[in-house]
């Protein structure tokens, strides 16, 4: 009885937290999306949600946050699995993590700086011949800066799941003859899923919303439903639209989180 009273005392500051800092801005958002730009109650925002222009830009934002996460996962698994056999593999995932705690402002910045007119990238390709290009404020770029930003946080968590790997599995499989391959195929990577997926929303849940790369990197030319919520916020005060946008990227998020969730699979 008294463990039991220790623990709910406890559990107290975590509860005020999530209802101070989750629960009561969640409702926030879902009260004022109830709400029309002339402050009258009203569903017309989620009305204007289900049109071509809303539906283009949700459209967009998950094409753009599937390119992201599925080039991200291209090169940290890989990368991921490499680390596992190499010396001080601890400090070299050390030193890719990092650059994540650089502010998100300071990088984006930095990277108008390198893919400028006059920048590190165009004086590369002028270095080589084929002359100064437009790199800035296209959909590469914007790609680029986003897989540079997010690729960390792909990589950890495959890295842990590579990491705890049983090695004797493998040794099995190559006793029975499978080649590099099909022990990647059969053995490695299905009992990394969990990491895979780990990193996958940890990846396309911020991609989905992203909004100031798409100022500074993209110049506004990719438009996503983060870019909206930011336009209605401050330039619009359309705060209804806005919050009607936010309640669908928070269904979004939980559908994602529900649908790659981490289940446990009896033996």
């Amino acid at each position: 009885m008294e463990n039991k009273l220790t623990r709910n005392l406890y559990m107290i500051p975590y509860a005020l937290w999530i209802a101070l800092f989750v629960i009561a801005p969640i409702v926030l958002v879902l009260y004022y999306s109830f709400i029309d730009i002339e402050g009258n109650f009203s569903l017309a925002n989620y009305q204007n949600f289900f049109t071509p222009v809303y539906m283009k830009m949700t459209l967009s934002s998950f094409w753009y946050a599937f390119l992201i996460t599925a080039l991200s996962l291209l090169i940290a698994y890989p990368t991921a699995y490499l680390l596992t056999y190499t010396k001080h593999k601890h400090l070299w995932l050390l030193l890719i993590i990092v650059p994540s705690w650089i502010n998100l402002l300071l990088k984006a910045y930095a990277f108008l700086g390198i893919f400028g007119t006059y920048g590190v990238a165009n004086s590369f390709l002028e270095a080589i011949g084929i002359g100064s290009q437009q790199l800035l404020f296209t959909d590469f770029s914007f790609i680029f800066v986003s897989v540079y930003i997010f690729i960390p946080f792909m990589i950890l968590p495959i890295f842990n799941s590579l990491n705890e790997l049983n090695p004797t599995l493998l040794d099995a499989a190559r006793d029975l003859g499978a080649s590099s391959w099909t022990a990647f195929r059969r053995v490695i990577f299905p009992l990394t899923i969990d990491g895979v997926k780990a990193g996958c929303q940890l990846v396309f849940i911020p991609a989905l919303s992203l909004f100031m790369l798409t100022r500074l990197i993209a110049g506004n030319r990719v438009i996503t439903l983060g870019t909206a919520i930011e336009q209605h916020f401050l330039v619009t005060q359309d705060w209804g639209m806005g919050s009607t946008i936010a309640v669908f990227l928070i269904i979004f998020m939980f559908l994602i989180i529900f649908l790659t969730g981490n289940r446990k699979r009896g033996m």
